[in-house]
């Protein structure tokens, strides 16, 4: 099998094609094909309070921003006023805000990205190692939830775990059994998880 010699400060580094290969998968990936997957990640996430955005309008200097939203869910944005962005998608957001801009630059194209997710906050309370508020830069499930927290203590009830959602002024409850998960079990249980919910841990 041939192999790859480098030389380098004196040293001669001797490596396979296989190596070779997989480092450039590694590089690869870290690359603008993964920014795009994180991208679109992105365009489905729900905008909470504390998100830092960042609107522009193609072809207008003057009408690019970046905005934090508000606690009650709302932007101010030239031109457009006061726009309620909690909740909806960047997409959204974009025909909205396109839609008002329409009497004064028809066929405005919005771009809204969302520069830092600082909304995006679950808690975990109960019999957990270390409960408390989570501030998490993407969208997390709830194993993965649980072991921001440090994992289960040996006191907990593993087979009744609850997911509490508020829910269009309403509370809404998910059943978690962490074991049958574990063990590749009833899989749908472990949800992904929305901003501001609780996950209690008996």
């Amino acid at each position: 099998m041939t192999m790859i010699s480098v030389k380098r400060q004196g040293m001669r580094v001797v490596r396979s094609p296989l190596i070779a290969f997989l480092c450039a998968i590694l590089t690869g990936m870290s690359g603008p094909g993964m920014a795009a997957e994180t991208d679109s990640e992105l365009r489905d996430y729900r905008i909470s309070a504390e998100d830092v955005l960042k609107v522009s309008v193609w072809k207008e200097e003057g009408l690019e921003s970046e905005v934090i939203v508000r606690p009650d869910g709302g932007i101010s944005f030239p031109l457009a006023g006061n726009v309620m962005v909690a909740g909806k998608t960047p997409a959204e957001v974009e025909t909205e805000i396109a839609t008002r801009l329409q009497r004064f630059i028809p066929d405005a194209v919005v771009t809204v990205s969302v520069v830092k997710l600082q909304g995006l906050r679950v808690y975990v309370t109960g019999q957990v190692k270390t409960p408390g508020q989570y501030t998490v830069g993407r969208y997390v499930d709830v194993l993965q939830a649980i072991t921001l927290a440090g994992g289960l203590t040996p006191f907990a009830n593993d087979a009744n775990i609850k997911i509490m959602r508020r829910e269009n002024g309403r509370e809404r409850v998910y059943k978690f059994n962490y074991g049958e998960v574990r063990r590749g079990q009833q899989l749908e249980q472990n949800i992904q998880l929305q901003a501001d919910d609780v996950v209690v841990v008996p």
